[in-house]
């Protein structure tokens, strides 16, 4: 018997959450695709800062949660990824995390 990983072997998976405003979930789906996402899944969120502090600050409470399923050894590069563009895209900031 070899003690090589047998490639066709099951892969683990992790859950990502992704956390971006609506209009920028299409531009989210498509980058996370790169990272052989294999199921991803959008639905509609809302932020819990108090309208005062939303008028103040001129925030977006309207947010999109983007739902994938990511191989576990695609995973770091993902959330690394995704922090990148969180810092560098206008308007695109976010959060990420996987389970």
């Amino acid at each position: 018997m070899s003690n090589t990983v047998n490639e066709s072997a099951i892969k683990k998976l992790k859950l990502l959450f992704t956390v971006v405003d609506r209009p920028k979930a299409e531009f989210y789906l498509d980058v996370l695709s790169q990272f052989e996402v294999n199921c991803q899944m959008v639905v509609n969120g809302k932020g819990t800062a108090q309208s005062e502090l939303i008028d103040l600050l001129g925030l977006n409470i309207h947010k999109a949660v983007i739902l994938s399923v990511v191989r576990e050894d695609r995973a770091t590069a993902a959330l690394r990824f995704l922090e990148e563009k969180f810092a560098t895209i206008k308007n695109g900031k976010g959060i990420a995390y996987t389970v």
